[in-house]
């Protein structure tokens, strides 16, 4: 299988990483050998290489800093644009890595839509083609014989569409609860140690939870685009941020977090959705209470259904080995029709 990443931050990096230390254990487990010939970034460089590029060089210090240090070989292609590597590498599957943008999804969803139209399997960490246009692209993959795959997007790698793709068949959803941004969760799990905001998000930052701009997180935006692509998987509906009350963590004190201790209860950044609407809201919840146990940069979903009842999924929700897993969960079904 040969893949090409668009973006070489945390994720794409933890990606890169499984695969260079696990090469050989999935080639004789699952018969898959991965060639990573392509990586793309905005402002660190571009490679291209038709046989596959050196997982060890790519992931050097050096490397990571700037794609310029990455050893000269015979055959190796620097610095191309973005649609030129789709074109020119020769990958089978684009890995869609770069930052969300979940407003207009741009320059990522242009570039979804051309690999797709190129027949080429799309995989995503990326959430915003996915919560902007899901519907759009699942049909375009449908046209063009390839598949659309997107498990990191929503709970990093623990396999929350897995679970509604073959576990909860034949059930009707219902409701949708959870915790489902981890940056958000460890900051408040830390607070409750005593911890202020503020270093809690330093920490959250130093070890790769948090991003060096953490507004997306902190302010309740990324757990809403996990929301607007649930909505879509689920309800088949085109959710916006205008459709959904949204509320961060940001303003939440260390007095806030004593006052709910003081009272048997803990704060938790909530979303919720149904087929009327949905929310991300900081809530407090007795201890008690399913989520209020969920702590660190762990991850919950319940999906409430006719037949079943109430189903949840914990797992860890945050960190580069963890959503790099989700995208190879990913890479291994589409290898299994490949």
């Amino acid at each position: 299988m040969k893949i090409a990443l668009i973006g070489y931050g945390v994720v794409g990096q933890g990606l890169i990483e499984i695969l260079r230390d696990k090469h050989a254990e999935w080639q004789a487990q699952y018969g898959l050998n991965v060639q990573v010939v392509g990586v793309a970034t905005r402002s660190r460089g571009t490679l291209i290489h038709p046989h596959g590029l050196d997982l060890h060089a790519l992931t050097a210090p050096a490397s990571v800093e700037n794609l310029a240090h990455y050893p000269h070989s015979a055959g190796l292609v620097r610095d191309v644009g973005v649609l030129e590597l789709l074109r020119a590498s020769g990958a089978e599957v684009i890995v869609e890595v770069s930052p969300s943008q979940l407003e207009t999804a741009q320059p990522a969803l242009d570039y979804v839509r051309h690999a797709l139209r190129n027949r080429q399997h799309v995989v995503l960490a990326n959430k915003g083609p996915v919560a902007v246009a899901l519907p759009e692209l699942i049909a375009l993959a449908r046209a063009n014989g390839v598949q659309l795959r997107y498990e990191a997007t929503v709970m990093a790698g623990t396999p929350c569409f897995q679970l509604l793709e073959h576990g909860l068949r034949g059930l009707q959803i219902e409701a949708v609860r959870g915790i489902l941004n981890g940056t958000t969760n460890y900051i408040l799990t830390q607070m409750e140690g005593g911890m202020s905001y503020a270093d809690a998000l330093a920490q959250a930052q130093a070890l790769g939870y948090a991003e060096t701009d953490p507004t997306a997180d902190v302010d309740g935006w990324d757990a809403a685009g996990k929301l607007r692509i649930l909505g879509a998987v689920i309800f088949g509906k085109s959710l916006t941020f205008e459709n959904l009350s949204v509320q961060g963590i940001s303003q939440l004190t260390t007095q806030d977090i004593q006052d709910a201790q003081a009272h048997q209860e803990r704060w938790k950044l909530v979303a919720q959705l149904t087929r009327q609407g949905g929310s991300v809201m900081p809530t407090r919840l007795p201890i008690s209470h399913p989520l209020a146990g969920v702590s660190g940069a762990t991850n919950a979903i319940t999906f409430t259904t006719d037949l079943l009842g109430d189903v949840t999924l914990v797992g860890a929700g945050a960190g580069k080995h963890v959503t790099g897993y989700g995208l190879l969960n990913d890479l291994l079904a589409i290898a299994s029709v490949l």
